[in-house]
């Protein structure tokens, strides 16, 4: 989030500016931010919407048609979808989830919110997330938003980053731990 070399100096970050900037004059921030999250669902969860975001093959005209059609089906706002358009004419879709995790850590920073990307190995229930936010909110002094990732890889624990802070507590880690302790 750092204007000098940090978010804003990606070329997500600086769509996902763009996009604030647009929602920030509209006063759709939290519009634009929930359709977001529903792309962000879109994304990981059809593999005909990834592709569509990924695929080289796919030209200018039939992406822009492809995302007008989701955007229709997934009930966006016209800032969203406005915006969507413009990254399938720049060939910029395989963009979208830096340009959502930027957006949102944008939009937390404007509501005086702290970001925590969390990664479990399982989804998490509504009551967990819950509760590691309210210890996220006592251990960092403020609000909490989180951004929830799935890594099966992890077995099992969490991965919790704040800005530049890192808690692992992921089973993975703690086996890799052990077996670098055992060699030594």
């Amino acid at each position: 989030m750092e204007s000098s070399g940090g978010i804003q100096a990606s070329l997500g970050g600086r769509y996902a500016t763009a996009l604030f900037e647009l929602a920030r004059e509209s006063k759709t921030i939290d519009t634009v931010e929930a359709s977001l999250a529903t792309v962000r669902q879109a994304l990981d969860e059809s593999a005909d919407f990834k592709a569509l975001t990924t695929s080289p093959l796919l030209g200018r005209a039939d992406a822009a048609k492809g995302v007008a059609a989701a955007a229709g089906a997934m009930q966006l706002d016209a800032t969203t979808t406005n915006f969507l358009g413009v990254l399938a004419q720049n060939r910029r879709l395989n963009q979208l989830p830096a340009i959502i995790r930027a957006f949102r850590g944008l939009a937390s920073r404007h509501r005086g919110e702290t970001t925590a990307e969390i990664t479990s190995a399982h989804p998490l229930s509504d009551a967990q997330v819950g509760e590691l936010k309210q210890q996220l909110r006592q251990r960092v002094g403020r609000d909490v938003a989180v951004e929830l990732n799935v890594d099966k890889t992890l077995l099992g624990g969490l991965v919790v980053r704040i800005g530049s802070q890192m808690i692992d507590s992921s089973i993975r880690t703690r086996l890799n731990t052990l077996a670098h302790a055992m060699k030594g």
